[in-house]
């Protein structure tokens, strides 16, 4: 019987729930046709027509430092690379494949030299990989619910040895696990159910594949998609826990409205994994970035609610970061330095969501984060002013008074804030009052 030890679950999660930020980085062979990481699975592709893909791929400005400099300036402090996708393409030396980054053009072990960038700047580093596998011949081609070959009957099953690829699955894993040094995220994707077969859990011996990881990296962080997808919570929030339970909680493309609690009420740890546009991989057509400003303010309210937002990033052919996503990055960065203690260490405030902003919490510390002006002084909802030591901008320290006019005095439950004679606030994004209660 599997025994969940709350005590050692909540001790490597600590430096996870303090940094809040992270980079998504979704690296592969579809950078090259640019339509999307599911490229060869939207769009039918034989292997024998996507292989061209694999000869000529050649990064040749792939420079990871760039990517982990650009990743600590914007105030992020993880990062999780795709070490595998579901096109099957490594980019790490696997010894169990021929179809990874060391055999192309390029000649290189991406994932050791991200690793090692990463680490240089101080950062958390992550390695994603795809349960699935649109390139091995014993993975489930005719009648898989995402396989290229799918719909087409000349694909058939007959003679794959599923059990043949989940060792596979178990090798390359180990070998993650083995020759790279220190990992602290392993992020797999994804479970799913076919008609007839379930691809969960222990179909991909989940409980054998944990107690390995756990083994060869103690203090790893683990997702939740050996068992559920974007979809789904998992067993820890079942309460039920299996040996292969995720570490937190995956929502994709959407942030919780109310953060997650389990069914006993208690918070999760979650992590939001957002596109800055509309695509995980790159996407020459997509235009359509969400600006910094949004995603600031999406940051804040993933941490107001208990959580951490994972950004992702998808590098183009050449191995460049697209300039949009540079300057989206470097406008968070500008906003992170100033405010930055709003978000590391930080978490609900156990107070309602004001109608102008939101509240994140450190200890005696409530930040407001101010998105909307007011008329007069700023009410600060939820606060007793007894209880209130002092209340500064975050940003630079200066000090706020609090209001104590005719125009507030009909209130006098509410604490108000003076913010002066100028209706603009100092950030138009999000300016952020820390205010210190009394111990």
């Amino acid at each position: 019987m599997y025994t969940f030890d709350r005590e050692a679950y909540e001790k490597r999660m600590a430096w996870y729930t303090s940094a809040r930020f992270g980079m998504f980085i979704h690296w592969g062979l579809y950078a090259i046709p640019a339509r999307g990481e599911w490229v060869r699975s939207d769009e039918r592709i034989k292997k024998e027509d996507y292989m061209p893909y694999f000869y000529e791929f050649d990064p040749v400005d792939y420079n990871p430092k760039q990517w982990a400099k650009a990743a600590k300036e914007a105030g992020m402090k993880y990062a999780v690379l795709t070490a595998k996708h579901h096109e099957g393409f490594c980019l790490f030396d696997s010894q169990y494949t021929d179809f990874k980054s060391t055999n192309t053009k390029c000649g290189r072990d991406l994932v050791r030299e991200f690793l090692e960038a990463f680490r240089a700047e101080g950062l958390r580093v992550g390695l994603y990989f795809s349960l699935l596998d649109w390139y091995h011949e014993d993975y489930p081609h005719y009648g898989d619910k995402h396989h290229p070959m799918r719909d087409d009957p000349a694909y058939s099953n007959e003679g794959r040895d599923f059990g043949r690829y989940v060792e596979y699955l178990h090798n390359q894993v180990r070998e993650l696990c083995t020759n790279y040094g220190k990992l602290d995220l392993l992020w797999f994707d994804f479970s799913y159910e076919n008609e007839n077969a379930v691809m969960r859990g222990e179909a991909w011996r989940a409980t054998e594949l944990v107690n390995m990881v756990r083994q060869l990296q103690p203090d790893v962080i683990i997702d939740n998609r050996l068992e559920v997808s974007g979809e789904g919570f998992g067993s820890l929030w079942e309460c039920n826990p299996t040996p292969y339970h995720g570490d937190f909680v995956s929502p994709e493309q959407i942030i919780p409205p109310a953060g997650i609690q389990d069914k006993q009420g208690r918070d999760m740890v979650w992590e939001a994994c957002i596109t800055m546009n509309n695509h995980w991989g790159y996407c020459a057509e997509d235009r359509f970035f969400k600006p910094a400003p949004m995603l600031i303010k999406k940051l804040v309210e993933c941490v107001s609610k208990g959580g951490n937002l994972l950004l992702n990033v998808g590098p183009d052919a050449k191995g460049n970061i697209p300039p949009q996503s540079l300057e989206i990055l470097g406008e968070i960065g500008a906003w992170m330095k100033r405010n930055g203690e709003s978000i590391y260490d930080c978490g609900k405030a156990g107070m309602e969501k004001p109608d102008n902003g939101r509240i994140t919490r450190k200890g005696n510390k409530l930040y407001y984060h101010l998105f909307e002006s007011s008329v007069g002084p700023m009410p600060l909802m939820g606060l007793q002013r007894e209880k209130v030591s002092r209340a500064r901008y975050l940003a630079t320290g200066a000090e706020v008074s609090l209001a104590g006019d005719w125009t507030s005095a009909n209130y006098p439950d509410v604490v108000f804030a003076n913010l002066g004679p100028d209706p603009v606030l100092p950030d138009p994004v999000d300016t952020v009052l820390e205010i210190t209660l009394k111990e």
